[in-house]
């Protein structure tokens, strides 16, 4: 299942849109992006249109044309998740690679990186509804309502917070419990289900003060939803520390096997039941090493490193190549009034190290 704005794409490589998956959120299809501007159409017919190319399961179609805003905003949550996962991993052997073929092989197999892309997709789903709600960009659902503070008759509610109750009930009806019976499905669920949690846990409340001289008189409040870079920061901790249940199979090669009883109960675990009741990502399968090209990843051959950061990690033993260049960048930018900014441009000689094959 895959992914909060846009990051930098200079920053990210390729362009990640093309190539995003939202297996978590769409079953086992691909899901296949449209622009972000759709053609001008009947009006009545665009979001119909729009909806069909993602290639939904019927369910999650019906749900998608109910509303002509919900087409745009799955399209946005697969940007922003696929952007915040190569962020995240940009340091890392694994580094959110999602061209077609190596995501497919990913997928099919209960890795800690799977995981994370399940949780990812369901957070930025998530969060990309709330913020359209309250945007005014979907016409099933407004700004969030007041919340139950304490004190409540102190507070005056006011200014548009992100619905993020409208949001985390159409996430979890769009993705749907699968069959108790088949773990992986229910490990999928579960790690959706983390990302949603995430996004719940970051909710503020955010108040202004309003009055004489700008005492507190009146008190206008409202909920918003952390930035999406702090949920990817909260779920890369998460895959970090991700549990492993019960599986035949530990190797990075071949198919998944039978399920059978894990090793030790994890903590949270009650009764036969391997999935643990906290919010923690799970995984199956321990992750291959990602530093030769497979079915997994391109391999970090080429690669560039950070010297004192991680050449070592990257580069998997196998050393770094260093390359010197010079390069010309704006420097000493002052902000000139009225409206631009003026820079000197700044010649410097830099080292570039790559990974060895």
């Amino acid at each position: 299942g895959l992914p909060g704005s846009l990051l930098c794409r200079k920053l990210l490589g390729a362009n990640p849109v093309a190539t995003m998956p939202l297996r978590g959120l769409t079953g086992s299809e691909p899901l296949t992006i449209l622009p972000l501007t759709l053609e001008p159409e009947a009006a009545a017919q665009a979001h119909y249109k729009a909806c069909d190319r993602l290639k939904l399961e019927r369910k999650q179609r019906r749900m998608c044309r109910r509303d002509p805003g919900v087409a745009e905003t799955l399209v946005e949550a697969v940007s922003m998740s696929a952007l915040e996962c190569q962020y995240q991993f940009r340091f890392e052997r694994w580094n959110c690679t999602l061209e077609g073929r190596y995501r497919a092989s990913l997928l099919k197999r209960g890795f800690k990186e799977t995981a994370f892309l399940y949780a990812i997709s369901s957070a930025g789903l998530t969060h990309a509804l709330a913020k359209a709600c309250s945007a005014g960009r979907m016409e099933r659902c407004t700004c969030d309502e007041a919340p139950d503070l304490e004190n409540r008759e102190a507070w005056q509610w006011g200014g548009c917070g992100d619905n993020l109750k409208y949001s985390s009930k159409f996430v979890k009806e769009f993705l749907g419990r699968r069959s108790s019976k088949d773990l992986r499905a229910r490990v999928d669920f579960h790690n959706n289900l983390v990302g949603v949690k995430v996004i719940k846990a970051g909710v503020e409340t955010t108040c202004k003060c309003h009055g004489v001289s700008g005492s507190c008189t009146v008190r206008t409040c409202w909920r918003q939803l952390a930035p999406f870079h702090e949920v990817g920061k909260r779920l890369k901790h998460k895959y970090e520390t991700a549990l492993k249940v019960g599986s035949t199979t530990n190797e990075a090669t071949g198919e998944a096997g039978a399920i059978s009883p894990p090793r030790g109960r994890a903590t949270g675990t009650s009764g036969s039941d391997p999935l643990p009741r906290t919010p923690e990502l799970v995984h199956l399968d321990d992750s291959p090493s990602f530093c030769l090209a497979s079915r997994f990843s391109p391999g970090t051959a080429g690669r560039r490193c950070h010297r004192e950061k991680n050449c070592e990690s990257i580069c998997c033993g196998r050393g770094h190549n260093t390359q010197s260049r010079v390069v010309t960048r704006p420097c000493q930018c002052q902000v000139r009034w009225c409206c631009y900014v003026e820079c000197r441009q700044c010649t410097q000689r830099e080292e570039v190290y790559t990974c060895k094959s």
